[in-house]
Formats: structure tokens, C-alpha cells, sequence
């Protein structure tokens, strides 16, 4: 009894896997993102989708959920293994989803975004094509 109180033991905090647990909660948990209100506003500004549908923060998740998180400008796809609510260390973070997310950018596709000289004020319609050419997408 003391043990759930003050969430150490066996139970390590968490609230098993048969329950659920809010998704805001469970990404901060799961170290998705640095703090809990991140990731509510995250949910809010709907960076986040739950099996394909928007979330709001309050939204449950359970174990078989995939969860998509658009964050630190790429998306993370993960599939829920087991919902906690407490914030866990980062080895059995790793134990609570399955990543599917793709590979992230190297640091050279990182680094190819166009840059503009200062004061050359908005880009042309022929500007931003040519920057769009560079980038690989068609237009």
C-alpha cells in the first residue's frame, strides 16, 4: 500500500497495462517530449493523432494505439505498449511503445534550408520556385 502512495517498488508508477492513460500524460511519461505542457499543447495545436483521429490532451490511450507526434520538426510514430502516467526512466520508457517512426534527417539534409541575405526582403514568386526545386519538391 505504501508502495502505490508513493509510486517506488515493484510497480515502478506505473498504472499497469490493462488500464489507460491520458495521451498528453503518457507522452511526457514515455519521454516524447521535454514537460507534460508540451505535450498538451501539442494535442492542442494538433500535433498529435491517435489512431489517425486529432487527440486533445484529456484523450485516453491504451496498449495496441498508435500515437503520431509532429515535434522538433519531425513526426514520431509510436504504438502504445503500455499506458503509464508517471514520468519513468528512460530504459523502461523504451519498454512502454514500439517506434515506427522514420529514420531522422542526417545533419546535412538538416542543414538544407535556403538562406536568404538579410534586408533582400520576401522572396519572389521565381525565388520561392527555385527554392522549392532545391528542396525536391515539384512545382
Amino acid at each position: 500500500m505504501a508502495d502505490e502512495a508513493t509510486g517506488t517498488g515493484a510497480g515502478t508508477g506505473t498504472t499497469g497495462t490493462t488500464g489507460s492513460a491520458r495521451v498528453d500524460a503518457w507522452i511526457w511519461s514515455v519521454r516524447l517530449t521535454k514537460t507534460r505542457s508540451v505535450a498538451a499543447t501539442a494535442c492542442r495545436a494538433g500535433h498529435v493523432k491517435v489512431n489517425g483521429e486529432r487527440a486533445k490532451p484529456a484523450q485516453a490511450v491504451r496498449a495496441g494505439d498508435e500515437v503520431r507526434l509532429f515535434h522538433a520538426g519531425r513526426e514520431r510514430i509510436v504504438v502504445v505498449k503500455r499506458p503509464v502516467t508517471k514520468r519513468v526512466g528512460a530504459p523502461v520508457a523504451a519498454e512502454c511503445f514500439v517506434d515506427n517512426s522514420p529514420p531522422a534527417p542526417t545533419r546535412i539534409e538538416a542543414e538544407v534550408v535556403g538562406v536568404r541575405d538579410r534586408g533582400t526582403g520576401r522572396p519572389t514568386k521565381r525565388d520561392r520556385r527555385e527554392i522549392e526545386s532545391l528542396r525536391g519538391r515539384a512545382h
